[in-house]
């Protein structure tokens, strides 16, 4: 019984994780709900979460989670000479001080598609790992849901 009550607490322990959400047009957000209904179960081998608010046009994986957010403006870091890195066909864009800080956060961002996808992956061991299979992994809904506007690469 104590075990029990041990993993029902384990499990809500976590709580939905809070997605951010941004008023899009009709068209954008028609993209970004189809997107969202063809996210995966699992990314990076990460089992995905609740999300809040439930509408939220995005997913969370894992603890702490990686998060995916459609409909993101351009990052302020981003101009026409940043680089990005392509990844089965989509190009990211990365923040160079993130990528040199593995003690932070990354943020990569697909500002090449509309509407923009944005990926943050959580600091920790397995940063580079997590953060090269959701790019690959996103790869296909993101080419099959948002149309690509620039490459980036």
């Amino acid at each position: 019984m104590l075990l029990g009550i041990g993993l029902a607490l384990a499990a809500t322990a976590c709580g939905p994780v809070e997605i951010d959400t941004y008023d899009l047009e009709a068209a954008d957000r028609a993209a970004c709900e189809a997107f969202a209904a063809d996210l995966p179960d699992t990314l990076a081998d990460e089992d995905s979460r609740e999300i809040e608010p439930a509408d939220a046009l995005g997913a969370a994986y894992g603890d702490p989670a990686i998060t995916i957010t459609c409909g993101v403006p351009v990052p302020a870091s981003f101009d026409q000479t940043s680089s990005c890195d392509e990844t089965n066909g989509v190009g990211w864009y990365v923040p160079v001080e993130q990528i040199n800080d593995p003690d932070r956060d990354v943020t990569l961002t697909a500002v090449g598609y509309h509407p923009i996808i944005e990926i943050v992956v959580p600091s920790g061991d397995d940063r580079g790992n997590n953060a090269a299979a959701a790019m690959a992994e996103l790869a296909q809904p993101i080419k099959t849901h948002l149309e690509l506007i620039n490459a980036c690469n």
